[in-house]
């Protein structure tokens, strides 16, 4: 089963932005931690970002200053910003829940994913 659905994703130039949204099922975004993950070739899912229900933010170094993570309560909704879009950022972004604690930046920690959204950032 879907237990989250993503979408925002498209086909950009670099340097361009997107906004990504992942809206859960199943539970309460106040007290969960919330992740973006992307796939690597021949091996675990690479972190992106995360956010935690106390307000703790993590970033892979890559995206530190371009991407930022934020939640919505009232929405109940999780959103990845992503700025100054390169080449390199092109993949499936998935979303990736778990019950409270702090963020893990490893994909097998985590039991709850969406069905990904392509972002494609090209010339």
């Amino acid at each position: 089963q879907v237990q989250s659905v993503e979408s925002g994703g498209g086909s950009v130039h670099p340097g361009d932005s997107l906004r990504l949204t992942c809206a859960p099922s199943g539970g309460a975004l106040s007290r969960y931690t919330m992740t973006w993950f992307r796939p690597r070739a021949g091996k675990e899912r690479e972190f992106v970002a995360g956010n935690n229900w106390s307000g703790t933010s993590l970033y892979m170094d890559s995206v530190k200053g371009r991407f930022t993570i934020s939640r919505d309560i009232t929405t109940d909704t999780v959103s990845l910003q992503m700025n100054n879009l390169r080449p390199e950022d092109t993949a499936i972004y998935y979303c990736a829940i778990r019950y409270g604690g702090d963020v893990s930046q490893t994909a097998a920690d985590y039991l709850r994913w969406g069905q990904g959204t392509q972002v494609t950032v090209s010339s």
